[in-house]
């Protein structure tokens, strides 16, 4: 059942998920899938938890932000799998078992990091809220095959009343078709964000 879910959302996004849709995906009526799940509500639940699947593993004595990183990527990766479960509505945090893995993880990679345990779930939490906003924001803003953001900008914008946009968007670093930018940019403010942490961390108490 859940296969057949994710495969609905996958071809056809989140908003086409549905008791009645999920059941023709299987064959079978809406009224079935009431014999596994008691409402629409529980199925994505449990979608929600099945499409993260399992934390990376992190090597014992990974240096924190060195592990952190890795969890961050690994987090980027998967929500790139199925991007529609950004589209899923969030009235509470995600409790599934894959989620709480996920979140075990990382606590596990702070442990020795010299702060309070709930300061260690504050940074877990906002790292997590920082790789799904960047993915969020970077696939709405995906353009038309053959768009060039940064260089119609360019044109379009007049340098006499933007002149810093104009100097950064007009930057020939733009012009390198081999840099994966959604990547590099991830990675950028990855980096910018551990560093903070590093900080942070290391004056913790002071």
């Amino acid at each position: 059942m859940l296969d057949a879910a994710t495969e609905v959302a996958d071809a056809e996004g989140f908003a086409a998920l549905s008791m009645n849709r999920v059941a023709k995906q299987l064959g079978f009526t809406a009224m079935t899938l009431y014999r596994y799940v008691d409402s629409k509500n529980t199925l994505v639940d449990l979608l929600m938890d099945r499409v993260v699947g399992a934390p990376p593993v992190i090597a014992p004595q990974t240096p924190w932000r060195s592990g952190l990183e890795q969890w961050a990527r690994a987090e980027f990766a998967r929500l790139g799998r199925h991007p529609w479960w950004m589209d899923i509505p969030l009235s509470r945090p995600p409790m599934g078992p894959n989620n709480m893995a996920w979140l075990e993880t990382a606590l596990g990679v702070l442990a020795e990091a010299a702060v309070p345990e709930p300061v260690k779930l504050q940074l877990v939490m906002n790292m997590s809220m920082f790789v799904v906003g960047k993915h969020r924001f970077l696939r709405d803003l995906q353009e038309e095959e053959g768009a060039d953001f940064p260089s119609v900008m360019a044109r379009v914008l007049d340098p006499q009343r933007f002149p810093s946009v104009s100097a950064a968007l007009s930057s020939a670093a733009f012009d390198d078709s081999d840099i994966e930018w959604e990547q590099a940019d991830f990675a950028f403010g990855l980096a910018r964000l551990l560093d903070g942490y590093e900080v942070f961390i290391a004056t913790f108490g002071d």
